[in-house]
This record gives structure tokens, sequence and C-alpha cells, in this order.
């Protein structure tokens, strides 16, 4: 089922007869979509991005059963507490039938169990915890999970970089990092590697010397640290100012422009895994290209980036699942959104599997002479 089917024109008070004489208006009332990201605070930039590409969907798409598409958006500050009251006031105050959200796997876990009680379908877009989803009936995403990109991360360093000791560096009080990092070891021992030491860190961090020192002192071939891209910069940084040899390694938090402007020549040889799109990839899909293009006019000023891209498809899998449901009724647009199969996206083709998780592959990214080079995809072992 291709994107532009689902193009119509804007809602209007015309009427349709049903029988000679007789006439019944149309509903033109809007279909509310709330969205609560992360539009200050700590995440702010991804919030941001996922938003614009929630928007520029909306453009190229602005109605669906004949009904225009009313996004209300809520700032959830990066905060647990403001995740879970956003999603309150959408559902209770501005009735919306369906959640967009969010950036940061710890707020979407929030804001997913206020959705679930309310019976509100909901889908994530790019909180990759297994638990933003787990025992849901409500609760979608538009990424994979981290199990997924964890054991995908593994398998890249110890089959394709030849990669056999290991350690892990990874921020104790963030859920995404806690749990990416334990799937990582675990994958990477299973495939008969080492993981020489886990070493920890807390959010707001300006210092990694400790760390960084006792992981040299390891001497590891890679350092896997799932971190968000402001601290992984800083991480690099520091890691090549004393000496550090080994390869690091992040993962899909570590997908932003800024990655590269913020780490310079520290970034050389950085590698991290992301969602299968870039706009320089060796082959790219329709609705790739048209993400690209529509991108490229909407913010000029704008790299593309993959969490445009997700934002960008999250709005689009929800308007799929209304016009297949032909209802914007909450419960038939979760079960139609849990019907999700071979949707062809700017992310390559998506199905929504029994987890209520996106099934994508993992692709992978590396700094090379100063560019983000997208290297390719990998399938964990």
């Amino acid at each position: 089922m291709k994107l532009g089917i689902f193009f119509a024109a804007l809602a209007s008070a015309a009427l349709c007869f049903s029988a000679p004489g007789h006439a019944q208006a149309v509903d033109a009332t809007p279909i509310k979509i709330g969205v609560y990201l992360p539009l200050t605070g700590q995440n702010a930039f991804g919030g941001q991005l996922e938003l614009e590409g929630v928007r520029l969907a909306q453009k190229e798409m602005p109605t669906v059963l004949n009904r225009p598409v009313e996004l209300v958006v809520v700032d959830n500050k990066s905060d647990k507490v403001e995740a879970a009251n956003a999603v309150k006031r959408l559902v209770e105050r501005d009735k919306v039938v369906a959640l967009i959200g969010s950036y940061g796997s710890s707020l979407a876990m929030a804001g997913a169990e206020v959705a679930e009680k309310a019976m509100i379908p909901g889908v994530g877009t790019s909180c990759t915890n297994p638990l933003v989803t787990q025992g849901k009936k409500y609760y979608f995403r538009a990424c994979f999970i981290d199990p997924y990109q964890g054991a995908a991360a593994a398998t890249y360093a110890f089959d394709n970089l030849g990669f056999r000791k290991a350690a892990v560096l990874m921020d104790m009080t963030n859920d995404y990092a806690v749990g990416l990092s334990s799937f990582f070891s675990r994958s990477f021992k299973k495939l008969g590697g080492t993981v020489l030491a886990t070493l920890k860190y807390s959010s707001g961090d300006q210092d990694f010397t400790a760390q960084l020192t006792e992981l040299i002192a390891k001497k590891p071939d890679i350092v896997f640290m799932p971190a968000y891209f402001a601290e992984g910069a800083i991480i690099m940084k520091q890691a090549r100012e004393l000496g550090a040899t080994f390869r690091l390694m992040g993962a899909d938090a570590m997908d932003n422009p800024d990655t590269l402007k913020l780490g310079g020549k520290a970034a050389e040889g950085f590698l991290h895994t992301t969602f299968p799109y870039d706009p320089a990839m060796p082959s790219m899909t329709e609705e790739a290209k048209r993400f690209t293009e529509a991108w490229k006019a909407a913010y000029p000023d704008k790299e593309t980036n993959v969490n445009g891209a997700l934002g960008y498809n999250t709005y689009f899998l929800i308007v799929d699942a209304i016009k297949r449901a032909n209802s914007a009724e909450p419960k038939a647009i979760a079960k139609a959104m849990a019907e999700t199969r071979d949707l062809p996206t700017a992310l390559g083709m998506l199905s929504i599997n029994a987890t209520h998780d996106a099934e994508m592959p993992v692709g992978i990214i590396e700094y090379k002479n100063g560019k983000r080079v997208y290297v390719g995809e990998v399938t964990p072992k």
C-alpha cells in the first residue's frame, strides 16, 4: 500500500445525498492526534526534529476519512512526570483519539502507562526500550527495540570488525542506556567475546576521566556507550585526549546532525547503530526519496535526519490505521495498528509484530575523514 493513496482533499461542509430529497451532513470535525515530545530539556533536540517530521507528514496528508487532522502538541520537557501529565491532558482535556510520542524511552514509558489506562492508542517515535510496549494493548512503536539493536551492535563488533574484547560505559540513571548496555553485553558474550568491564556515570556528568582511565587500563578493542549525542561527544573528546586507542560505538541516540559538529576530530572512527535511513544511503526507496525531497523543501537550512524520518513515519502509521479501520474510534485504530503489515515507509518496509514493535533492519554509521558514512545494515545473531 503506497502512502500516496491516502491523499485527500481538505474536509468541507459539503453534503452527501443518501436518497432523493434527503441530505446528510458529512462529519467535518477534526480528528485530533496528540503529540507529546521533549521540546525543552535534555532531549529537546531530538524531540524538535521528530516534531518537524510529524508536521511535514501532516502537511503532505492533512486529511483522512475526509476529515482534517489536527495536531495537539505538548512539551513533555524531557521529564517523566511531565510526560505522564502531558498524556493525561491530551486524553482528558483535548480528547485526542491517538498519540505520538516520545523521543526517550523513559518518557515514553511514563506516557504509555497513562494512555493504556485510558485505552487511547499511542505510537512511540524512537523509544527503543522493550518496556514501552510490554504488556500493552494500546501502545505501539515505529522503531526497533533495544534487544534487537544491542544484538546488532554486538554482531557488527564481533563479526564485521573482528573484535573479541569489549567494555561498556553507560548512564546508570537512564533506562535506555541501562537496557541497551545489558543487551549488547549479553549478545557479545553469546557470540564468544569477553566484556572486560561495565563502568557507569550519571546524566549531566561532564568529566569522564576516571572511567576512561580505567577503560584504557583494561585494553578493550571496543567500548560500547549508548549515550545521547551531547554526552557522547564529550566522552569522545576526553577519550582521545587521554590517548585511548579503543574504538567507541554508540547507538541510535547518537544519530544526530550535531554529533560530528560537537565531536570534531575525536569522532573519527566512531560507530553507532541507527534506523535504516540516510540521505546518502546506496539504495533508497521511493518513500525515502519523497521524505528527503520534502524535508529539503520544508527545512532548507537543516540536514535530513533519522529522527525527522521517524516522526514522519509515525504520523503515517496512525493515519494508515485510521484509513484501514475506516474509523477514528481509538479501539478501532488500535486494532488496525496491530494489523499493520509491509507498509512502505521512509525507513523501509515496516510491520508491527505481536509485541507491538516495528520490524525493520538496523543500520550502521561510521565517521570517516570528517564525514558521517552509512556503511550498511546488519542482522543480529
